[in-house]
């Protein structure tokens, strides 16, 4: 699996009749993203209040997930949060549309960088990159405004449907060179010491396999992947973390490109997703609301622990 780079291959079993009506929902995205921002922004957040009436189960938690970080939180600094949160979830789909189908110079008119020094110095270092990507609702737009500034290599989950895993790699390959699959280890070193730039989310609980325990928030043990330690040990990149944030008055966007993190902790796992969990939480809390909080960050526990999704 090493050497696969994956490309987006299009076949005519794409356009088979059982996909008729995802092509439909494709198109409509296409068009509505076509409209002026501030309308595409008001669809969004209203899409976003629409579905927190229905989507029951991912506000449960979504509530669980901010009770369980942020213990001191009144229920209704929680509901105001909630709020926010699923109005930027609402918006999260058009701007994975915006992300895949606009123009460069459309992405450049809506959304600034912050810190772009900081990513071109990595570039011209002649040790690899790994761009610490965060599960922000806005990360495909993110990815995007990266990759017009230092195209990258993306590393992605394969989609079931085939269709979908053709229009999501079709559209982060319009900022990546190519992407690898995130159970490609191997290509992910021979990438980094090649000298390139890997996109790279180690925020999110992928389960008790290669994962260690360590603080996120106020939650003593999170389940955290070591592969950042894996790539770290390997090939020796530099990690650089960014943050694609949605401005508070809604007219645009800022990617804030971080310095380089120091003192990554080589030889303890544990330690070292310590390390990372805490630079994580200090990009969250620059836009807390804008989190993805509504995947189960801490279904995997230590033997023993009962579920925290009771």
């Amino acid at each position: 699996m090493s050497n696969n780079h994956v490309h987006a291959e299009f076949t005519r079993d794409l356009l088979s009749p059982r996909y008729w009506v995802l092509w439909l929902g494709i198109g409509l995205l296409y068009l509505l993203v076509l409209l002026p921002y501030p309308l595409i922004n008001r669809l969004g957040r209203g899409l976003g209040r629409f579905a927190m009436r229905f989507m029951k189960r991912r506000k449960m938690i979504s509530r669980r997930n901010i009770q369980l970080c942020f213990p001191d939180m009144t229920e209704e600094q929680i509901e105001t949060w909630l709020k926010k949160n699923f109005e930027a979830t609402g918006l999260a789909i058009f701007e994975t549309g915006m992300a895949w189908f606009w123009p460069t110079w459309r992405i450049n008119q809506w959304c600034k960088v912050q810190g772009l020094e900081n990513l071109q110095n990595a570039v011209n270092n002649v040790r690899g990159t790994l761009v610490i990507g965060i599960h922000f609702l806005t990360l495909e737009l993110g990815a995007r405004i990266i990759g017009i500034h230092a195209p990258g290599i993306g590393v992605y989950r394969p989609h079931d449907n085939k269709l979908m895993d053709w229009l999501q790699t079709w559209g982060r390959l319009r900022s990546n060179k190519f992407m690898l699959d995130r159970r490609d280890i191997k290509g992910m070193i021979r990438s980094l010491k090649q000298g390139e730039l890997l996109w790279y989310a180690p925020d999110h609980d992928y389960g008790p396999r290669n994962s260690v325990f360590a603080p996120f928030f106020a939650v003593k043990n999170a389940a955290t992947t070591i592969g950042t330690s894996i790539l770290v040990r390997a090939a020796n990149p530099q990690l650089i973390p960014f943050i694609p944030m949605r401005n508070e008055d809604n007219k645009g966007y800022t990617l804030i490109v971080q310095p380089e993190l120091q003192n990554f902790p080589l030889k303890d796992e544990v330690a070292a997703a310590a390390f990372m969990n805490k630079a994580i939480e200090q990009q969250i809390m620059i836009a807390p609301e804008q989190y993805m909080w509504l995947h189960r960050r801490f279904k995997t526990r230590p033997d023993g622990e009962p579920s925290l999704y009771l």
